[in-house]
């Protein structure tokens, strides 16, 4: 053990490293905080192009990518249109989603295609019973609600599930002759506004396009989600519709949007303090922390040594006295101890003939002082008359005047 250790009970190295290490985490906390929408995987089981879980949609991404065709997953919402870039953004919205954020994403969009996929699944992660991280144990179907499409982009719309079995239906977009496999209870919506492009057997559409416009509703997300990769069959049948929208569209791209699912860069004071040009000034500021905590830590100079409560000399008598005088207010009680220790302190110094009375020797003081000044034996029987301590400081201080003047010490 160290020298420090042993004197005061802690090693100022251990102390040192465990300030540093506690500024380091608190910032990363506060950095991983502010980045978590960025740089989180995603897999939580949602129904977003991130999951790995039933209702998400990994399962069509990492299949598009493997087929050629290039994917983004947007973060944030795209105001840049490239008119050598038009892509098919894909939007999963959840049921909590507003109809403000659907129609924010479609504006920034600008003339490019949006295909709209609706919400469906609401599930549900028991611990100990889930099979992998990122996966669900259960799911209900859930109708979404109506209001959750801006009226503005899409007009009056009406969402239903109807209740029926897992079945196919055939379908021709743009030339492109498939099946589509519908699945038990599949949703779908029906509108003034929409054209069809694939039917459901007992009305409404599966897959709708917004009043001529590049803009399309897939109803029931089960066509694209990874439910529709339980077999090659059903994963062909969504890599086809997908690819056929794109087409239709006229897309050369897909865009998977997550921002509606909680995982973009929105804008946060917090996430603008980590990234630039901000992260200058955090850093400005994180600097000038750790150096007024090295300033408060290290010390400038020798060591202060603690002096004594009471100092030994003849000063510090007299000051403890004078104060302790001060302290019980009798400063105008030792007006006549005064006067006399004056008296004679000048008798003595100037040899007055000895005996004399204290008024003979009052009066031979006086005749060695200067014409004009006032005598020391007015002053001797003034002080003890003085009524504060302003009068008792001026008389005394005179009287020292005339001691200092006579016998010319201090």
């Amino acid at each position: 053990m160290s020298d420090a250790a042993a004197d005061h009970g802690f090693n100022p190295r251990l102390i040192a490293a465990v300030v540093a290490i506690g500024v380091v985490a608190f910032v990363a906390l506060w950095a991983l905080i502010a980045l978590a929408p960025q740089i989180s995987s995603g897999n939580d089981g949602g129904g977003h192009a991130l999951s790995k879980a039933a209702p998400g949609y990994a399962g069509i991404v990492d299949l598009a990518e493997r087929a050629g065709a290039r994917v983004e997953l947007r973060r944030s919402v795209e105001t840049t249109n490239y008119e050598d870039h038009d892509p098919l953004l894909v939007l999963t919205p959840t049921h909590r989603t507003r109809a403000t954020e659907i129609a924010e994403l479609i504006d920034a969009d600008g003339s490019a295609p949006v295909l709209l996929v609706l919400p469906k699944w609401q599930t549900v992660a028991v611990p100990g019973q889930t099979p992998k991280p990122g996966w669900v144990s259960g799911g209900l179907a859930v109708r979404p609600p109506a209001k959750m499409l801006p009226s503005a982009h899409f007009g009056k719309i009406e969402i239903k599930a109807a209740p029926g079995k897992a079945q196919s239906v055939p379908a021709n977009i743009t030339g492109h002759l498939f099946t589509a496999m519908l699945p038990g209870h599949v949703q779908t919506v029906s509108g003034e506004n929409l054209e069809t492009l694939i039917a459901a057997p007992g009305g409404g559409a599966v897959l709708a396009q917004v009043g001529g416009r590049d803009l399309y509703i897939l109803a029931d997300p089960d066509l694209i989600n990874n439910l529709a990769f339980a077999s090659s069959e059903r994963a062909r049948a969504a890599v086809t519709l997908i690819d056929a929208v794109a087409e239709y569209a006229d897309a050369d791209a897909l865009a998977f949007d997550v921002t509606l699912n909680g995982f973009g860069g929105q804008r946060s004071l917090l996430r603008f303090a980590f990234v630039p040009p901000f992260i200058g000034i955090t850093l400005c500021l994180i600097a000038a922390g750790l150096l007024a905590l090295w300033q408060a830590w290290t010390r400038f100079g020798p060591a202060l040594r603690p002096g004594r409560a009471i100092p030994v000399s003849k000063a510090a008598l007299i000051a403890n006295s004078a104060d302790l005088i001060r302290q019980a207010r009798r400063e105008l009680d030792g007006a006549d101890a005064y006067v006399k220790s004056q008296r004679t302190a000048i008798a003595r110094r100037l040899h007055a003939p000895g005996g004399l009375d204290d008024e003979a020797t009052d009066a031979w003081i006086d005749k060695h002082l200067r014409r004009g000044s006032e005598s020391f034996s007015a002053l001797a029987r003034r002080l003890p008359l003085a009524r504060n301590t302003h009068e008792f400081l001026a008389d005394a201080q005179a009287l020292h005047d005339i001691r200092k003047d006579l016998l010319r010490d201090s």
